[in-house]
């Protein structure tokens, strides 16, 4: 990230010991980076990330799970995974909308990841992405529409002034205590919280 000229500002109280799940939206490919710099997490992505040229390779080196969208147990095959990652006391990080927005709103989540964190009554932190430059919010950074991903790695080394605010919000849960919510309900809580966090400069 120091590298690509992106400054990184930790706010909140990120969980740095033991199992926990980070759930965060998804502005770009960099969204990875931002939080291993945080902890050392292992991501759950999908898998066409892992073809792209040296991101792709990056992408895996840190530990990601790669899922088979539309594969029929691609799901169950991840939770697994998952699971394993936690009785490694690890770090996973989830971005749930399943694809990129230009970071100003969240979309709609996906529950079925979160159900491991369920089980295995791990807490469930989310995290807000707040992209910024020259001190103003900004979705210039963002991966989004049609644009490559050679171009998009190119805007962001000739940027200037980029910032991306890290914020890490209450978790839903404790480690060890049930999470007293379904799936949808859980999706709900992230996303309020996420996006009140987004829309403060919008404001």
């Amino acid at each position: 990230m120091k590298v690509c000229g992106v400054n990184i500002v930790v706010e909140g109280a990120p969980i740095l010991k033991g199992a926990v799940m980070w759930v965060a939206n998804h502005v770009s490919w960099i969204d990875i980076f931002i939080l291993n710099s945080c902890r050392t997490t292992s991501f759950i992505a999908k898998s066409e990330i892992r073809n792209w040229p040296v991101i792709g390779w990056l992408v895996a080196s840190v530990g990601t799970v790669f899922i088979e969208r539309g594969q029929r147990h691609a799901i169950s095959r991840v939770s697994k995974s998952i699971l394993e990652l936690f009785r490694q006391e690890a770090c996973v990080g989830l971005f749930p909308e399943g694809t990129t927005s230009d970071g100003m709103d969240m979309k709609s989540l996906h529950t079925s990841l979160f159900e491991p964190s369920i089980r295995d009554m791990v807490p469930i932190q989310p995290v807000a992405l707040v992209f910024m430059q020259h001190g103003k919010r900004s979705g210039a950074m963002a991966f989004v529409g049609e644009q490559t991903l050679v171009n998009n790695i190119w805007h962001l080394l000739s940027s200037r002034g980029v910032m991306v605010r890290v914020r890490f919000l209450e978790p839903l849960n404790q480690p060890g205590v049930p999470v007293q919510a379904t799936r949808t309900e859980i999706a709900i809580a992230i996303r309020t919280a996420i996006v009140h966090e987004l829309k403060k400069e919008l404001a």
